[in-house]
């Protein structure tokens, strides 16, 4: 698989091929080799550049956070917490090749039913939209926050 050029600093990571000859690479918060679909290389560039650029604690991540809506079971891609382990930031990560559209904010929206975070960033690894939720009307900020203006 050809790794498309994204909208992110270079990161370093590690990659291997397991028994079925399928491409993996390293995730810093799981601890493990997973499958590198273009969704993953999306967001392994999010966590490389939310540690090494935003100063967001490893231990503050979470990958594929398991919610239930209207009895279904969902997950998001990631969730980033503050020392409270309150959840102050959704992470929608799509494939480079799917826009970010309503439907992409509506998924995050619903997800944010359950959290009800201050914040919500999508990206495809092309195109970054970050949403700030705290007043009555949503509005798109220009730059991703440090950590330390999310919490």
């Amino acid at each position: 698989m050809a790794l498309p050029i994204l909208n992110f600093p270079n990161i370093n990571v590690r990659f291997k091929k397991n028994a079925k000859g399928t491409l993996q690479v390293f995730d810093i918060i799981r601890k493990k080799f997973v499958d590198l679909t273009p969704e993953e290389w999306v967001r392994q560039h999010i966590i490389h550049f939310l540690v090494s650029e935003k100063q967001v604690p490893l231990s503050m991540i979470s990958v594929e956070k398991q919610l239930i809506l209207n009895q279904t079971k969902r997950r998001t891609d990631l969730v980033i917490f503050n020392s409270r382990m309150e959840a102050v930031l959704i992470i929608e990560c799509k494939a480079p090749e799917v826009e970010i559209d309503q439907l992409t904010v509506n998924q995050a929206l619903r997800y944010n039913l359950e959290l009800k975070v201050p914040f919500i960033f999508l990206s495809n690894g092309l195109n970054h939209i970050f949403i700030d939720l705290r007043q009555e009307n949503p509005r798109i900020l220009k730059n991703i926050p440090n950590y330390s203006d999310l919490i």
